[in-house]
C-alpha cells in the first residue's frame, strides 16, 4: 500500500529536522564552512522564532559533532573556543534575521534580503571579535569575506526554495498553529 508524504510534512518537528539534516550533509561535506548565516535567516524565515533558534543550535551542534567526531577537529582549547564562538555568532544572526523579518516587509524576497544582510554583519563581526581573542584576523579579507558571504547567499536561496516547495505541500501549517504570525502572508 503506497501511504502519503503528506502527514509527515504536517508535523511540527519535520521542517527543523529537515534543515538539521541538510546542516548535517553539508557541514560533511563542506567541513569548515558550513554556511550558518544561510541557516540562521532561513530558520526563522519558515519557522517560529522560538523553534528557529533552537534549530540554528541544533545546526551548529551537528556541525561541531560532526567535526569533532567525524572529520577530526582536534580537541584542542581554541578548536574548542572557535566552535562556541561560531555558535554564538549563528544565534546572534538568528536572532537579529527573525527581529528583522518581524518587521512587516511584505514582499518575501526583500524580506529575506533585508534579514541576511544584518545577520551576516552579526555573524562575521562575532567572528571578527573572537579573532582578535583567538588569533585568525588575517581571515577576514575582504575576498575571503566576500566568497563566505556568497556561499550563505547560494545556501539561502536553496533552503528559501526547500521552505517555499514545502510551503506549496502544505507543510507550515505549524506556523499557524503555534500561533506565530508570519510578516507575509503565506
Amino acid at each position: 500500500m503506497v501511504r502519503s508524504f503528506r502527514p509527515v510534512l504536517h508535523q511540527s518537528w519535520f521542517l527543523p529536522v529537515l534543515l538539521v539534516a541538510i546542516a548535517g550533509a553539508g557541514s560533511w561535506k563542506f567541513a569548515c564552512i558550513t554556511p550558518f548565516v544561510a541557516f540562521a535567516v532561513a530558520a526563522p524565515y519558515a519557522l517560529p522564532p522560538r523553534t528557529a533558534l533552537f534549530t540554528v543550535a541544533a545546526v551548529w551542534l551537528v556541525n561541531q559533532g560532526i567535526g569533532f567526531e567525524i572529520l577530526g577537529y582536534p580537541w584542542t582549547i581554541d578548536t574548542m573556543l572557535w566552535g562556541i564562538a561560531i555558535g554564538a555568532a549563528a544565534l546572534a544572526a538568528a536572532g537579529v534575521a527573525a527581529a528583522v523579518l518581524q518587521l512587516g516587509v511584505r514582499n518575501r524576497i526583500t524580506a529575506v534580503g533585508a534579514a541576511f544582510v544584518p545577520a551576516f554583519a552579526i555573524y562575521q563581526g562575532g567572528l571578527l571579535l573572537a579573532g582578535f581573542a583567538l588569533g585568525g584576523r588575517d581571515d577576514f579579507t575582504p575576498a575571503i569575506v566576500g566568497q563566505v558571504a556568497l556561499l550563505n547567499f547560494v545556501w539561502l536561496l536553496g533552503l528559501v526554495g526547500t521552505c517555499e516547495i514545502l510551503r506549496c505541500a502544505g507543510a507550515f501549517i505549524t506556523r499557524r498553529r503555534s500561533g506565530f504570525s508570519p510578516s507575509f502572508p503565506i
